[in-house]
């Protein structure tokens, strides 16, 4: 994502802030709005990726771990980030049945990626390996700051837009007004998100495809992560609902099509698009490539 258009979303997100700011308490409330979005912009650019990640109760996987699952799992990772030409990331995991994953940070240097057990327990090796090279791309891509970003103000303008109700200037418009603002800020400020969602993804799930080297692992992924999704809740997604379109599929039990008010591309028009790319590849891998593929493949363990 590049620089111009980075600046445009976050300029966005903080004009819709300033406007609630506005409706709330008038040219008081909106430079008090304007100021907290500027220290909430500074403050997220080298916090946002820490609170997103206890947010979700992401634990690390270290050097420590005695689990032979999760060893493997980050030993995998680090060998795609290497296969990318990426810093090797932190790897987190996060104690949820629904299986998901999600990649975050300011840049390559600083990045993370989670999964959660669900992931790892519903998943094979391979297809675990191509939901992490998706997560990769993001991290290539540098869209994970803005990814990030835009989580932490879109919750902040949801938490200023229901104090709309109670504390909002009557003399503009009264109740009712108050409760719009309720309704219509957040579900703006969502609109802003799948401005980012939709391209990302598809452009995520390319470059990951050629980060693993085998877009059917992704693919298959990608179904089952979908029907996982509307089977299991993720309950600190589900109390988080802003930092939805930061997942690879939309943990608030998922939401079929691309429909105007989803955060998330149709995951048929997904997958139909990765077999397509699987189709598309007759060159043999590179050797690189092949021997990730090969530390990727078989059983967990």
């Amino acid at each position: 994502m590049g620089t111009a258009k980075t600046f445009i979303l976050l300029a966005a997100m903080t004009a819709l802030f300033m406007a609630v700011g506005y409706l709330v308490g008038g040219a008081v409330g909106m430079a008090i709005a304007f100021a907290i979005a500027l220290v909430m912009n500074i403050f997220s650019y080298w916090n946002a990726d820490k609170i997103v990640l206890k947010m979700q109760g992401a634990r690390e996987i270290t050097e420590e771990e005695r689990s032979p699952v999760l060893r493997t799992f980050a030993s995998d990772t680090r060998a795609l980030a290497e296969h990318a030409g990426l810093p090797a990331p932190k790897i987190y995991i996060i104690d949820t049945p629904q299986p998901n994953a999600f990649a975050t940070g300011r840049n390559p240097q600083n990045a993370a990626v989670a999964a959660t057990t669900g992931l790892l327990n519903m998943l094979t090796r391979e297809e675990v390996s191509g939901v992490m090279a998706h997560e990769l791309a993001h991290v290539q891509h540098r869209d994970t700051l803005t990814m990030t970003v835009t989580a932490t103000i879109a919750g902040a303008i949801g938490m200023l837009a229901n104090f709309a109700l109670f504390f909002g200037n009557r003399e503009r418009g009264g109740i009712i007004t108050s409760i719009a603002i309720m309704i219509f800020a957040p579900m703006a400020a969502g609109l802003v998100q799948m401005a980012i969602s939709r391209s990302r993804e598809y452009e995520a799930d390319r470059l990951g495809a050629e980060i693993c080297g085998n877009p059917q692992w992704l693919a298959s992924a990608l179904q089952k992560i979908d029907r996982g999704a509307r089977a299991a809740v993720n309950q600190r997604a589900e109390a988080n609902p802003a930092m939805a379109h930061m997942y690879i599929i939309n943990p608030l039990n998922g939401q079929k099509g691309d429909s105007l008010f989803s955060t998330h591309p149709s995951t048929a028009n997904r997958v139909e698009a990765l077999r397509k790319m699987a189709a598309d590849m007759t060159a043999p891998m590179d050797d690189t490539a092949s021997a990730t593929n090969q530390r990727a493949a078989g059983p967990w363990g």
